[in-house]
């Protein structure tokens, strides 16, 4: 029998499968025991309503898809009313995540979803945002400590920092972050790009810029998790491209204690609990009793053996 569960932080998991913020609601109960994840992460709320991007605003790619959503929200007060009671039916932790404009409504958000029901706070730091500068607050190492603090000042729940790979160095980031106060990190969002329609000459995103996620983003973000995991000493979560087992194992050995899935449950909404299924396998067929154990166990020392032997060919 595999344990399959996992901890980040003070937050215990029944395993290390959850949705990725945007790409999940409660409507896939329909084809899924949501009882089974290890976590319920809801899409991103600001506070006040949000109509999201011009259409069209999802374009697909040979190596995943593009999206400019726009952070759509029915606003704070819905969230609290309506969605965090529809996510307490269900048992696994619920993982709020927010959304803002500026360090101080960032701040004063955290203060207002800290309620029975909300078990994490997941902030959204890595989406375009007005302030500062029109920029991003995951993109410059002195705004994400900013706002982070602000925010761990805020709350006392376990505060996620989700990080851009946008970001010219991630590290940097990743360790301002753990110094503001975070409980753990995201990583990562998704890649800035743009799709042009060759038979119309037009972007293929409203918006025109899109973030890119699916298989082909992976090696890219599982290289930042890995980097990451060297810097901090607080638990990583893996996001980006992950579709098979291996993938969550590629994730867990190179430094995360869990994941987040998005592309694939577009894909296929089952997805999420046949990685459960595929883990527990995959770990039992190896003879590995905890999958917590896979978190950073990556073989990269050098092997000075061979490098010598083969000097001498």
């Amino acid at each position: 029998m595999v344990d399959l569960s996992v901890r980040i932080g003070a937050t215990e998991l029944a395993n290390p499968i959850m949705p990725a913020s945007g790409s999940f609601s409660t409507e896939v109960e329909q084809v899924i025991d949501l009882n089974r994840l290890g976590a319920l992460v809801a899409k991103t709320v600001s506070r006040n309503f949000r109509a999201g991007n011009p259409t069209p605003r999802v374009a697909e790619l040979e190596t995943g898809m593009i999206n400019s959503i726009g952070l759509p929200t029915k606003g704070l007060q819905y969230f609290l009313d309506v969605q965090v009671p529809d996510y307490n039916r269900f048992t696994p932790p619920l993982v709020a995540s927010i959304s803002a404009e500026t360090a101080e409504d960032f701040a004063a958000m955290a203060s207002d979803v800290s309620v029975p029901g909300v078990d994490v706070i997941e902030v959204n730091i890595s989406c375009p945002t007005r302030a500062p500068g029109g920029g991003n607050f995951a993109l410059h190492d002195e705004h994400a400590f900013n706002v982070l603090a602000g925010i761990r000042a805020a709350t006392e729940k376990p505060v996620w920092a989700k990080l851009s790979p946008n970001a010219g160095d991630i590290v940097a980031i990743a360790e301002a972050a753990e110094k503001a106060g975070a409980d753990a990190l995201v990583v990562s969002n998704t890649i800035l790009g743009l799709k042009i329609e060759v038979d119309t000459f037009r972007p293929a995103i409203g918006n025109k810029f899109g973030g890119i996620s699916g298989p082909g983003i992976k090696p890219i973000i599982v290289r930042m998790v890995y980097q990451c995991a060297k810097a901090v000493s607080i638990p990583i979560i893996g996001c980006g491209g992950i579709c098979k087992v291996e993938d969550v194992v590629e994730y867990m050995l190179a430094g995360a204690s869990a994941v987040e899935v998005g592309y694939a449950t577009f894909r296929n909404p089952t997805a999420m609990v046949a990685l459960i299924d595929d883990l527990e396998a995959w770990c039992d067929e190896r003879g590995i009793a905890r999958v917590a154990d896979l978190t950073g166990a990556i073989r990269d020392e050098v092997e000075t053996d061979t490098y010598a032997a083969a000097s001498h060919m």
